[in-house]
């Protein structure tokens, strides 16, 4: 799981100590997340499933893509599908992904690199892995995200965001245990290169084998914890979690989160994604690839999909291609 990293964490910024006045945050439950397949047949845990949408606000959907080592001719992608009302952040910590829509947007993101699309008034959009990883195979592991948009943006133009795993905000804890990669919003004054609409905080943590993370956290923001890999304990009644699971946590100024001294053979520390914002409070109507406010734009954006209103399949650039698209 390479993602980014550093050779030295000791040189990165140290978050502060926490004085004893903190206090942490609650954990209200952990959830483990079927498994399933998306696209042309790839497998993913579907992380939110079994959580009240009002705990997940401003957050619609999260999947783990992979964990998966495939052999020659295995790789695969989606096809070609539209999106509407919200907002798609792929992280990808191993592997090589093309993508491209309607608009003409599109990109390869590989380790450590995240895609952020803002759907807003509709596109079509394909995500597949490169014509030569398609031919050798090779370790394939990433994330997508689901960010709501509020009302008022719902129908922006949609826009991209490349972000490389090099922009990340680069920090570790006070004994250099952890290291915290800042890929939206803000961790202790450093903030990470996303823009978003909804004010969100999204990190890639590493804890090595016996490290604790204690957090500080914006109280009017949600705090969910994904495990990617590893095991370890949330929360100060030190509730065991594992691979697969999410934490759901309530109020509070900061989490707490321990890496098990000892871990998988195949697992050298607790790999985590943390998932944090301000909740829209809005309606939410979601009916596969749309998420809108009522059922009436729902049916809008189906009969809008329906005639071609959200773009049409460009002729350039398609996967399986070269994979060496466009990086800035």
């Amino acid at each position: 799981m390479p993602a980014i990293t550093v050779d030295d964490v000791l040189v990165l910024p140290r978050l502060p100590r926490l004085d004893e006045s903190t206090t942490y945050r609650p954990v209200r439950r952990v959830t483990t997340a079927p498994s399933g397949y998306e696209g042309e047949g790839f497998p993913v845990r579907r992380a939110f499933a079994g959580v009240p949408m009002t705990e997940l606000d401003p957050f619609i959907h999260l999947d783990q893509m992979g964990e998966v080592d495939y052999a020659p001719g295995e790789p695969k992608g989606t096809s070609w599908h539209p999106h509407r009302g919200f907002e798609t952040v792929t992280y990808m910590i191993d592997g090589i992904m093309d993508h491209q829509d309607s608009t003409g947007g599109g990109g390869t993101i590989t380790d450590g690199d995240t895609q952020w699309m803002t759907a807003g008034s509709g596109l079509l959009h394909i995500e597949a892995p490169p014509e030569h990883l398609v031919m050798s195979g090779g370790l394939f592991h990433g994330l997508q995200l689901w960010v709501n948009l509020p009302r008022v943006a719902k129908m922006s133009a949609p826009r991209y965001q490349d972000i490389r795993g090099r922009e990340s905000a680069l920090l570790t804890t006070p004994d250099g245990g952890g290291l915290i990669r800042v890929i939206a919003g803000e961790v202790a004054g450093h903030r990470g290169p996303g823009s978003t609409h909804t004010p969100i905080t999204i990190a890639h943590v590493t804890l090595q084998p016996g490290a604790e993370l204690s957090l500080p956290w914006r109280p009017d923001f949600n705090a969910l914890v994904y495990v990617l890999a590893g095991r370890g304990t949330v929360g100060t009644d030190r509730r065991p979690i594992h691979l697969g699971q999410l934490a759901v946590h309530g109020p509070g100024d900061a989490l707490r989160i321990t890496a098990d001294r000892t871990q998988d053979g195949n697992t050298p520390a607790l790999e985590l994604y943390l998932m944090g914002g301000q909740p829209i409070r809005e309606p939410v109507a979601h009916y596969g690839p749309f998420v809108m406010n009522t059922r009436a734009e729902l049916i809008q954006a189906v009969e809008d999909f329906q005639a071609g209103r959200l773009g049409v399949i460009p002729t350039g650039r398609v996967p399986h291609s070269d994979g060496q698209g466009d990086r800035p």
